[in-house]
């Protein structure tokens, strides 16, 4: 069964940073890759991940960075939210939060390592959280 996901760019960073294979945020980023999350952005989230993914602190390749884009952009499905007028602590989440918000009605998820970020509720979710939710559709 595939589910619609929201992965904030913390969870890519995290996934690409870290150095276990089954860490929640790499299996999240696997079980993209292999069909069972379609990712959904919106040309602003694209753009974040492009600008933060880049940064030099990372060091990450081009090359690694241009595939995960790519799977994305191949796999996912891009949307053009409507404003939702909500504040959030860090206003830099909004979109994430609008583009969930434009999908939801197909069930999506906010996937995210930053919880506290966003409004309890049952959508928004960590990447430990969200596989549970996608082991239990299977």
């Amino acid at each position: 069964m595939t589910c619609y996901a929201v992965i904030d760019t913390n969870v890519l960073v995290s996934a690409l940073l870290s150095k276990h294979d089954d860490a929640a945020t790499v299996q999240v980023i696997e079980r993209m890759i292999d069909g069972d999350v379609i990712p959904v952005y919106s040309n602003t989230v694209m753009a974040e991940y492009r600008e933060v993914l880049q940064r030099k602190k990372f060091r990450f390749a081009p090359a690694l960075i241009d595939y995960l884009l790519s799977a994305i952009e191949k796999f996912g499905l891009l949307v053009e939210p409507a404003p939702t007028g909500v504040i959030l602590p860090d206003m830099k989440d909004v979109p994430f939060y609008e583009v969930v918000m434009e999908k939801r009605e197909d069930d999506a998820y906010l996937v995210t390592g930053n919880i506290k970020h966003f409004p309890t509720a049952p959508f928004i979710v960590t990447a430990r959280e969200f596989l549970e939710i996608l082991n239990g559709k299977e």
